[in-house]
């Protein structure tokens, strides 16, 4: 079953390049790059993810800023 990713707010500078990552970060998958006025933005996580017990999402700002955040399912 596909599981979907909502990201509501980001801080930093726009735009946004954001990624889909194990909870170690040894793999990660771009997904796209967003801008402050594409939030919310929902995404599907990729199929090689969909059995791990969590994700990291993330986020690389326009500033080289990295943002993660852990989602455990």
């Amino acid at each position: 079953m596909p599981i979907d990713i909502t990201i509501n707010s980001i801080t930093g500078t726009s735009p946004y390049d954001v990624y889909i990552c194990d909870t170690g970060n040894t793999t990660c998958v771009y997904v796209n790059t967003i801008s402050s006025g594409s939030l919310p933005y929902t995404f599907t996580v990729p199929l090689i993810f969909e059995n791990l017990p969590g994700y990291n999402v993330r986020v690389i700002d326009d500033i080289d800023c990295i943002i993660n955040y852990e989602l455990i399912v």
